[in-house]
């Protein structure tokens, strides 16, 4: 049974980093694309971060870009999202989230599956 969980969000102060960490079980890592998604209280979900399988390529959403990096360990099956320089407008829930077989990463909205999300709190 596939199994998405997030760890490792918290509560920073504007400029402070955090790295999220995304456990995935029950599919075989490494033939998937993935990615993190956020969502906000009272906004529409929005696309963060994509890597391709073999980490050959990632896409990042224009208000991360050059501030967050994402990463993945095909031995732990962890996919990483480290975020530097964050922003009060970053707080939000962070999915971590499974592209459906055979995609890439050419859009920020189309995932299998998600976990339970993980918050991330950033205060000015």
């Amino acid at each position: 049974q596939e199994q998405v969980v997030e760890s490792g969000g918290g509560s920073v102060q504007t400029g402070g980093s955090l790295r999220l960490s995304c456990s995935i079980s029950g599919l075989s890592f490494d033939a998937y694309a993935m990615g993190w998604f956020r969502q906000a209280p009272g906004k529409e979900s929005e696309g963060v971060a994509c890597i391709t399988p073999g980490a050959l390529r990632t896409n990042y959403a224009d208000p991360v870009k050059g501030r967050f990096t994402i990463s993945r360990d095909g031995v732990k099956r962890i996919l990483y999202l480290q975020m530097n320089t964050l922003k009060p407008e970053d707080t939000a829930s962070y999915y971590c989230a499974v592209k459906p077989f055979g995609q890439a990463c050419g859009n920020l909205y189309e995932w299998r599956s998600w976990g339970r999300g993980t918050q991330v709190t950033v205060s000015s």
